[in-house]
């Protein structure tokens, strides 16, 4: 469900936050779903119960996620529908931007990043190639 990586400088929590957001924002996620308990996704994920709790509560202050009591957190009402499609291209322009930097950084030519990237868009989720 998540994939976390723990040698990333990006806290977990954050990616957790950025997984989140993209799914909803591409429709795989709609209103009214559940979400893992806090505990459940810890345990799933191996990370500190605390950690999940950052990651729901910022999104709830976002109005994204829904809190309910006794019950699991849900993807809020007003996430109905999917972004429009420039609006989830252009959230993906930093990642790609910082790509872009550290491939001319790395002197990697044009041809081969962009083979890079469309290995790993063609990969599965585990982004291995």
């Amino acid at each position: 469900m998540f994939q976390i990586n723990t040698g990333s400088a990006e806290p977990i929590y954050r990616q957790l936050m950025d997984q989140l957001r993209r799914r909803v924002a591409a429709g795989q996620w709609v209103a009214g779903q559940e979400l893992p308990s806090v505990r459940d996704l810890a345990l799933q994920l191996a990370v500190h119960p605390m950690t999940i709790s950052k990651a729901y509560s910022l999104l709830e202050l976002e109005g994204l996620l829904e809190r309910r009591r006794g019950l699991p957190m849900v993807i809020a009402a007003g996430h109905a529908r999917p972004a429009a499609a420039r609006d989830r291209l252009e959230s993906l322009r930093p990642a790609l931007a910082r790509a872009a930097a550290e491939a001319r950084e790395l002197d990697i030519p044009k041809a081969q990043a962009l083979r890079l990237f469309e290995r790993l868009l063609d990969a599965p989720d585990t982004g291995a190639l």
